[in-house]
């Protein structure tokens, strides 16, 4: 019985130390190739306020190898946490990737120099106050026109160490303190899917792995994540591709008044009147290229509108009036018109002009 008991104890502690020991643990990848070391690169200004860094680290993939994910300002999930990076870990002849968190603090990381705030223990890039990020210029770069809440500590920077990227033998040998040991049994928060997919970008870049750079990354570290530098690229090409979209129908529609220019001339022959059109219309143009646009359409509307004096027949009517006037004139024959009234009256004045006589 004495025996019975012993082993359920045993079991029963082994039952409660084995998920403390995941969750320390939390290997998610294992191979048997230590990752290179981590290069040096300029950390860039951070570019929205309320970003946390997220340093740089060689990821690994099982067909290309080794690959760097470039550092990059990312946003916490919530406010009040910070970013534990990940690291790798040798154990039993494997080298296992231990996945970064969000927590209200900075757990173990390995003991990496990553630099940035991230010494290798604790965290020195700023602290949260007032539920606003206070960032450490000692130790981070940021766009003071944008980042305003800003101090500087020197006393948490180290310069120099290894740049081993892993923790083992051959690398970085350091244990969890005890404050380590707390913030890896809090509440955890997993990467958000901007980090996610911005860790899976930088697999599909050739230039990003270990066989192609040697260590030396095309892209060590960038201002946002990979999913949103892409994006502004692809609003930009937008407006290219919508324009090339609306050009092709305005050249379908040009199409065929070129095949109509080049048949004009064909239909106007027979026709005297259309080639002075088409004459005209060619000659428009010239005046536009010597810079004379106003005076040429202002000749040409002038004889457009010869019309108006050929409605002159109006007035015509009006001085044919005078003629009609004038028929019941000759007026000076008016007497010759009276010889013949008078003469009409001669048969009763006759004896009128006989007295003169």
């Amino acid at each position: 019985m004495k025996n019975l008991a012993k082993i359920l104890v045993l079991v029963a502690v082994i039952g409660f130390a084995a998920p403390k020991t995941y969750a320390q643990v939390s290997v998610g990848l294992s191979v048997r190739l230590a990752p290179p070391p981590l290069p040096v690169y300029v950390q860039p200004e951070c570019p929205v306020d309320g970003y946390l860094w997220q340093p740089g680290y060689w990821a690994y993939d099982d067909a290309d190898g080794y690959y760097w994910v470039p550092g990059v300002w990312v946003a916490p999930p919530d406010p009040g946490l910070l970013w534990t990076p990940c690291y790798w870990g040798y154990d039993g002849g494997i080298y296992g990737f231990h996945m970064g968190y969000w927590g209200p603090h900075v757990g173990f990381y390995g003991g990496i120099n990553y630099g940035f705030g991230y010494s290798g223990i604790g965290f020195g890039g700023g602290v949260w106050a007032g539920g606003h990020f206070r960032y450490n210029t000692a130790v981070f770069n940021v766009n003071r026109t944008i980042v305003h809440n800003t101090y500087v500590d020197r006393t948490v920077v180290h310069t120099g160490g290894s740049r081993a990227a892993f923790n083992g033998p051959g690398g970085v040998s350091r244990q969890p303190t005890a404050g380590e040991r707390s913030a890896m049994s809090e509440h955890h928060v997993q990467p958000t899917h901007t980090q996610v997919a911005h860790q899976q970008m930088a697999a599909k870049d050739p230039a990003q792995h270990f066989a192609a750079n040697h260590g030396k990354p095309a892209t060590a570290a960038m201002a946002r994540p990979a999913e949103h530098a892409a994006a502004p690229a692809a609003r930009a090409n937008a407006p290219a591709a919508r324009n090339a979209e609306h050009a092709a129908p305005a050249a379908r529609a040009n199409a065929p008044a070129a095949h109509n220019a080049e048949s004009r001339p064909a239909n106007a022959a027979p026709a005297a009147s259309r080639p002075q059109r088409t004459e005209q219309q060619h000659t428009q143009p010239q005046p536009r290229a010597a810079q004379q646009p106003r005076p040429a359409p202002q000749q040409q509307s002038r004889p457009a509108q010869q019309p108006r004096p050929e409605q002159q027949p109006r007035p015509a009517p009006q001085r044919q009036a005078p003629p009609q006037r004038q028929a019941p004139a000759p007026q000076p024959h008016a007497g010759g018109g009276g010889e013949p009234r008078g003469g009409g009256g001669g048969e009763h004045g006759g004896g009128g002009r006989r007295p003169p006589m």
